[in-house]
């Protein structure tokens, strides 16, 4: 069990999603978030006072998936996402320990699903 985590532009979370249904993986967390990495940011006026924006919207996905699942995941997440420009965003891939479904106390893959 693999827990695929993405940070990726906002305006790409549709695209993903679509890539990720086609790939048949259905069941995703998203969550807003905000960060900086090559991009370093950009500097913006108001009222003509220029301050610099250091921390950009992005949009983080976590996707518990079995091993079988974890290429097909990491594919569509890029094949969604990608732009090649900086900051398309990044993909880490975590061991998952334990997974458990509080529904029915199903653990390990049978909860994933």
């Amino acid at each position: 069990m693999k827990l695929v985590m993405a940070y990726i532009q906002p305006y790409k979370l549709k695209d993903v999603k679509q890539a990720l249904y086609k790939a048949q993986v259905y069941k995703m967390s998203v969550t807003n978030a905000m960060g900086c990495g090559e991009q370093h940011g950009y500097e913006e006026s108001y009222r003509g006072i220029k301050f610099e924006v250091n921390l950009l919207k992005k949009v983080r996905l976590e996707i518990a998936v079995n091993e079988d699942f974890v290429e097909k995941t990491i594919d569509a997440i890029i094949e969604g996402a990608k732009t090649g420009e900086i900051g398309d965003g990044k993909i880490f891939v975590l061991d998952l320990a334990e997974c458990v479904r509080i529904r029915t106390g199903e653990r390990g893959k049978k909860a994933i699903g």
